[in-house]
């Protein structure tokens, strides 16, 4: 069983208090993207170069526009299930080492940007438009750099790092 006490007390520990700088940092940085784009650009495209364009997307789905739907009850139940997960980060981050609290620290803060949208727009907006030709990459927004980068991190130290 969780003992909120005990987790109360490892997160306000010095040591944990760098981890939430790391994560509002990273959480106010995707903010401070997505309002700029927000009124900016809002549904204009502004074209960057041949590879790159800025073009607003609502996404009401997970991480690069998969699950979407239009389903209410659906978006609430993957919105219920995202904040199940970002709680079970933070408790695994509680409990890491520095290295995996940095790791944890990253996707929390890219999550709680994204889902800070979906309760507030009731979708995402995704912006950053990668492609060649025509071919274009999913959509996605800083949130999902930071998610993408702190899981390839992680995956990687748990496939190549030894453990004792």
């Amino acid at each position: 069983m969780i003992n909120l006490i005990e987790i109360k007390k490892k997160i306000i520990k010095k040591e944990n208090f760098y981890f939430i700088i790391l994560i509002l940092i990273i959480f106010f940085l995707d903010r401070y993207s997505k309002i700029i784009i927000l009124e900016k650009f809002n549904e204009n495209v502004f074209y960057v170069n041949n590879f790159l364009n800025f073009d607003l997307v609502w996404n009401t789905g997970i991480g690069f526009g998969l699950l979407s739907s239009n389903s209410l009850l659906f978006y609430n139940l993957i919105s219920f299930i995202i904040a199940g997960v970002i709680f079970a980060l933070i408790l695994f981050g509680i409990r890491s080492d520095k290295f995996d609290k940095i790791v944890f620290s990253i996707i929390i803060g890219g999550a709680l940007g994204n889902f800070f949208d979906r309760l507030i727009y009731n979708a995402v907006p995704d912006f950053i438009d990668i492609h060649y030709a025509n071919f274009h990459w999913f959509t996605f927004n800083v949130a999902d750099i930071f998610i993408t980068f702190g899981i390839f991190i992680y995956i990687t130290k748990e496939l190549f790092v030894r453990k004792n």
